[in-house]
């Protein structure tokens, strides 16, 4: 049942961002940065289909992540592309676009697109492209993070986009698309507050299988408090965490694989102040 709720959530989010490509930023020549701007500058000089291009370029790309960052990365990426890719062509056919304001063309694409990708990310999906790029460089040179990787190539592919397009104004406008959507991901992926998150307790039997995968797969540390049930009359051990909300899913998967049996309770915390979280 969670998995489909999964491929629920992740599927919402991906029409959304087809929406945003193909409504907004496509045909206003917008290119909002990653495999899908290559795209759309390439649909803009060949007329080369968007999702086409964005499915056979990251082929490749879903080879590399399943040697390197694993068989559960790359199908969780491969199956977000594909989606994106489909409908991104499916809707280029069925929906009207707007060509209206490009400001409002740049700042609504740039809030559909976040919110999807919001949606994407707090399921543990991906669209693949510049994400698994960033990640396997990122696994070689832990030094360079994911995030400014990504923003490095974003800002090439804009600075590219005014060249094609010849018009700076174009590659403006991208920009206040990318900011929008980086904004909208972090209000989906975290609330509306960077110190906004959840809080888990984890009582089970098997702390010790857990605690090991939920280290080595989470970048968040756990306190293990020792518990004594009334009910069950069992001495059992408590794995309290403090998560983002896009990490809940992965938590407790781990748990339930683990110990199916686990009882979980998940609280919201309003401000959480340390590491990971506001300093």
């Amino acid at each position: 049942m969670q998995k489909l709720k999964n491929c629920i959530i992740i599927f919402t989010g991906c029409v959304l961002y087809a929406l945003s490509v193909v409504v907004f930023t496509a045909p206003n020549n917008i290119a909002p940065g990653g495999l899908t701007g290559i795209g759309t500058m390439l649909n803009y000089l060949f007329s080369i289909p968007i999702g086409v291009f964005i499915l056979v370029m990251n082929a490749p790309l879903f080879f590399a992540g399943y040697k390197i960052l694993g068989r559960q990365y790359a199908l969780r990426s491969a199956f977000g592309t594909i989606v994106v890719s489909v409908l991104i062509d499916l809707f280029t056919v069925f929906i009207p676009e707007y060509n209206g304001d490009m400001i409002l063309a740049s700042v609504f694409g740039g809030v559909i697109n976040g919110i999807g990708l919001g949606l994407i990310f707090s399921r543990g999906g991906s669209t693949g492209g510049s994400d698994i790029i960033a990640s396997v460089i990122n696994k070689f040179r832990p030094d360079f993070s994911v995030g400014r990787l990504i923003l490095i190539s974003d800002a090439v592919i804009v600075l590219c986009s005014a060249f094609v397009y010849h018009n700076a104004e174009n590659a403006l406008y991208a920009v206040v698309s990318i900011f929008v959507g980086s904004r909208m991901i972090d209000t989906v992926t975290y609330g509306t507050s960077r110190g906004n998150g959840k809080l888990m307790f984890i009582i089970t039997d098997k702390s010790a299988e857990i605690l090991e995968e939920f280290l080595r797969e989470i970048p968040r540390g756990v306190t293990v408090l020792s518990s004594y049930g009334a009910y069950s009359g069992k001495n059992r051990d408590i794995l309290l965490c403090a998560l983002r909300p896009n990490q809940l899913f992965k938590a407790e998967n781990i748990a339930r694989k683990h110990d199916e049996n686990t009882f979980i309770i998940v609280t919201t915390a309003t401000d959480v102040k340390g590491l990971g979280f506001i300093k």
